[in-house]
């Protein structure tokens, strides 16, 4: 990805996931990659969740499953990093871990999740997604995302 330090791309040729989330103006710029699809998404989630929340201390209290139709991968994404920030505003629910899965069906998401009033909260909560500057496929070593969420 545009942006990567050496570190960065050495662990990422290794076959490593992560993610990582840059201020940028009123709003945060997530970057993720992983080794497949499913692991770029869940490590957009967890970057989504560490850009307002340290979740390092936090056991989950439920596990809650998410399937998603297939449709094409921006979409997915979307739709997939909306959710998240539905449960948290509404459901006061924040993922502490998350595993993705592809089916003949679609996506299969378990969100081990968290109360949001059990976390500590360390910037401002995430409201829109948006499409604007979304970049997400495969890329030389698995796949990467990079989007941008106003807060």
């Amino acid at each position: 990805m545009v942006g990567d330090t050496d570190d960065d791309i050495a662990a990422r040729r290794q076959g490593s996931s992560g993610h990582r989330s840059v201020p940028h103006a009123t709003d945060i710029r997530i970057d993720a990659w992983g080794t497949s699809r499913e692991r770029c998404m869940a490590e957009a989630v967890l970057g989504l969740v560490e850009c307002f929340a340290d979740i390092t201390a936090v056991r989950a209290g439920a596990v809650m499953h998410l399937r998603l139709p297939e449709t094409d991968d921006d979409d997915l994404l979307i739709a997939l990093l909306d959710e998240v920030v539905h449960r948290m505003e509404v459901h006061g629910q924040v993922p502490v871990d998350v595993e993705a899965d592809t089916d003949d069906e679609g996506l299969d998401v378990r969100l081990a999740v968290a109360a949001l009033a059990d976390v500590e909260v360390v910037g401002p909560a995430p409201k829109i997604v948006a499409w604007h500057g979304l970049r997400f496929g495969p890329d030389p070593y698995g796949w990467s995302c990079a989007v941008t969420v106003d807060v």
